[in-house]
């Protein structure tokens, strides 16, 4: 009853897991979408219009350029007249007090200059001062008019009547009667006598502004609904391109309508969330071990919503077109991790949503669908760094292809040919190749391990490997043996032999900590002979748990790690073991001072490993080399380690087995030369 209730809650929390993540995956999707993609399109004037004939699907105003209304506000401008009140106060207030600071007369001049002044500064208060600043403004137009505001009335002014702080000052020295006299006058500081007494009204003149600024038309004309906007190869012309502009805004502005938006956003989810439950669903039933691995399900729905936010960046903003985005590289990275059912499926998941923000959907779905199958096709497995070149080059070579069928198939002449669409493809194939850095970023965000890192790290120039050679040269000579035949098993029953292969260099580093303990290290020299049975397994079991430390110290990828650990299982060391117990007859054994720490192999490619590591050993101790005795060998010890159980938590076959036997078997034959017997002379 506790098992079966276990596994209900398992269920419970496993359909839980994925509904979330579809939910939020849907949430992401639809917020990014644009509110209606009928009017995402993308015109260039004086380019042939790509899409299908246009049809107005309701009436609407044919707006004015930004440029056009702007002109026509600045041609307004010229005319409109800011109002400015008159403060009658100024001009008494700085007449009294310059009468008061030059009440016992001006040094150097006679007491008549003092009403001389007083009566200047009346003159020039009378036709009025405005600051220097908001003079400035309005511009060098002399002939301009300002109101200018006494009282209730609003008497219109020009420009040139009426004065600047600073041409008020100037004015006081143009006069006969004060020039003669300007040095004199120049210390009295006149200027601080001077202010504006037309002060701006900003609420009045902000008011007059706006009203006439309203009476610019924003519209030059209406189209109908029905009326055909555009056809198919047309050249999109000053006017014509002004009307999907047009179009386009009063879509927008429709949009805004909260009934129109509700049943939108409403489409918008039922279209994600069947694309997005039918991919889960697919996951469900034919990968379910993905949802074993959080990093596997993450990439995956990572990558669909990263393209599906870029194609929205693009559709929302018009930058450009969405052929410059290199889609197939979902594919890509999904074939390069994990297997070629998934990355189509997950890249065509990621088209179809996205041709959902698209005017074109159906030229979209074809093109990148075949962008991708070609990328998949051509990525089989990725060893070198030119594939993915060529991967690149057959996309783009795919993309055009399916271009050019769809143009043909709808023009009526080559010149009727969008050039423009294929140099959007050439930047597409050329943005593919970023798949190469970017595989090393999905890498380390995910916790993948591509081929290519794993043929960096078999190389024996790797430090680590450099140090196994050096330090135990009989360990290093057994893992590149064991490397050669696991990865041969591995090519035979269609396991990744790249990564066997790596495993297999590094799965006993742990015996460089005490190399001399492993027979393949010894030079007749055998510290063992002084050990008793449990310190020396003890001795061989730690070259896991210290090869496992080596392993976490030089950060290699944890795949590896899982070789080091399970290259013997929960295995004994069986020599100690049995020697053990035929010294102590009758003794119990404590089985776990012999036993390794495990895990058993959970993967084909372990698995493979384990056979490899224990025949090759095992075939050094062979008294002759003949085709029977290696048969019987290997025999012997892959069905032993079957009868043991370390294979039943990995997903290998009886079939897989027999062909690993068969190919370990050829191998050795060729490995130690086996020969026919030459008969005696007689």
């Amino acid at each position: 009853m506790s098992n079966f209730r276990l596994r209900y809650d398992l269920t419970l929390r496993s359909i839980f897991m994925r509904v979330a993540i579809v939910v939020g995956a849907v949430v992401l999707t639809v917020w990014a979408m644009p509110g209606d993609s009928a009017a995402n399109f993308y015109a260039e004037q004086g380019r042939p219009w790509r899409y299908g004939d246009l049809t107005a699907p309701f009436d609407f105003p044919i707006y004015k350029s930004k440029e056009t209304v702007k002109h026509e506000r600045d041609s307004l401008m010229r005319q409109y007249e800011p109002y400015y009140n008159l403060d009658k106060e100024a001009e008494g207030r700085q007449v009294r007090k310059f009468v008061s600071d030059y009440s016992d007369g001006i040094p150097g001049l006679t007491d008549d200059f003092i009403s001389i002044i007083a009566n200047r500064l009346h003159n020039i208060y009378r036709r009025g001062i405005i600051s220097s600043s908001a003079y400035a403004n309005l511009g060098d137009d002399t002939l301009r008019v300002i109101r200018v505001v006494n009282g209730k009335n609003a008497v219109a002014v020009r420009l040139r009547d009426v004065y600047s702080e600073k041409t008020a000052y100037e004015q006081l020295f143009l006069d006969k009667t004060l020039s003669s006299h300007k040095q004199a006058l120049q210390r009295c500081n006149l200027n601080s006598y001077i202010v504006p007494n037309l002060v701006y009204d900003k609420e009045r003149s902000d008011a007059s502004l706006a009203d006439m600024l309203n009476t610019i038309p924003l519209a030059s004309g209406m189209v109908q609904k029905g009326q055909k906007i555009i056809g198919r190869g047309d050249i999109v012309s000053e006017d014509v391109y002004r009307i999907l502009e047009s179009f386009k805004l009063e879509t927008e502005k429709r949009n805004r309508n909260t009934v129109q938006m509700r049943l939108t956003m409403m489409g918008e989810t039922i279209y994600a969330a069947l694309f997005l439950v039918c991919f889960t669903i697919y996951l469900t039933l034919f990968r379910k071990d993905y949802f074993e691995k959080p990093r596997s399900i993450a990439m995956l729905y990572s990558l669909i919503l990263v393209f599906v936010l870029l194609t929205s960046v693009l559709v929302r903003n018009n930058i450009g077109h969405v052929y410059i985005l290199p889609y197939a590289m979902v594919a890509v990275f999904v074939r390069v991790f994990m297997d070629s059912r998934t990355a189509f499926i997950t890249h065509f998941t990621m088209v179809m949503i996205c041709a959902c923000m698209l005017q074109y959907q159906f030229e979209f779905v074809v093109v990148q669908s075949l962008a991708g199958l070609a990328a998949i096709y051509s990525l089989r497995q990725l060893e070198y760094r030119s594939q993915l070149f060529k991967t690149a080059l057959l996309v783009g070579v795919v993309c055009m292809a399916v271009n050019a069928a769809f143009d043909l198939i709808r023009a009526s002449a080559l010149s009727d040919f969008d050039a423009s669409t294929y140099n959007y493809i050439i930047v597409n194939s050329i943005m593919l190749l970023f798949a190469y850095p970017l595989l090393y970023l999905i890498e380390k965000t995910f916790g993948f391990t591509s081929d290519i890192t794993l043929i960096e790290l078999s190389n024996t120039n790797n430090a680590l490997l450099r140090k196994l050679s050096e330090v135990a040269p009989g360990t290093f000579q057994h893992s590149i043996m064991v490397g050669n035949l696991a990865a041969a098993v591995a090519n035979k029953i269609g396991a990744k032999s790249q990564l066997v292969r790596t495993g297999a260099l590094y799965h006993d580093i742990g015996k460089m900590s005490n190399p001399i303990y492993f027979t393949e290290n010894q030079s007749g020299v055998n510290p063992h002979n002084n050990m008793s049975c449990i310190e020396s397994a003890q001795v061989i079991i730690s070259h896991v748990t210290e090869g496992l430390k080596m392993a976490e110290k030089a950060n290699l990828p944890a795949v590896i790690k899982e070789f080091i650990s399970t290259h013997h299982g929960l295995g004994k060391a069986k020599y100690f073991y049995m020697k053990y117990k035929n010294e102590n007859p009758g003794t119990d054994v404590d089985e776990l001072l012999f036993t390794y720490i495990g895990p058993n192999p959970f993967t084909k490619e372990q698995a493979i490993l384990m056979m490899a590591d224990t025949v090759e050993a095992a075939s050094r101790s062979l008294p002759d080399y003949t085709e029977k005795s290696i048969r019987d060998l290997v025999n012997r010890l892959v069905d032993g380690q079957l009868a043991d159980g370390y294979f039943r938590e990995c997903p290998i076959t009886f079939r897989d087995i027999a062909y690993a036997k068969t190919v370990m078997i050829d191998k050795l034959k060729t490995m130690y030369h086996t020969r026919v017997s030459y008969p005696p002379a007689k």
